[in-house]
């Protein structure tokens, strides 16, 4: 009896996803904050907040907290993120 390796992944649906052209920069940009709800976020992307405006001069921020850390981003919230240039998603526990 020999030994036999199950592939649990499943082969991918719709279009290959391509990766998004670097930023030249910061300066001017708009940048979303995804919280994740979790203690130490909000506190933790005050002060990224605060160095990337002073350090690299990023013009604008949109901030939006999920409901709770264990489900996805709401279509709603992803639509209202879409705006930014980049977006950072942390965990901050």
């Amino acid at each position: 009896m020999g030994l036999r390796v199950l592939d649990p992944r499943l082969e991918a649906e719709g279009e290959a996803m391509t990766m998004a052209p670097p930023l030249r920069g910061l300066e001017g940009a708009t940048i979303g904050l995804l919280d994740n709800t979790k203690i130490g976020t909000a506190r933790f992307y005050d002060h990224v907040e605060n160095i990337l405006k002073s350090r690299l001069r990023v013009r604008e921020f949109i901030r939006r907290r999920k409901r709770d850390s264990s489900r996805p981003v709401s279509p709603e919230m992803l639509g209202e993120l879409s705006g930014a240039d980049a977006i950072l998603s942390a965990v901050g526990d």
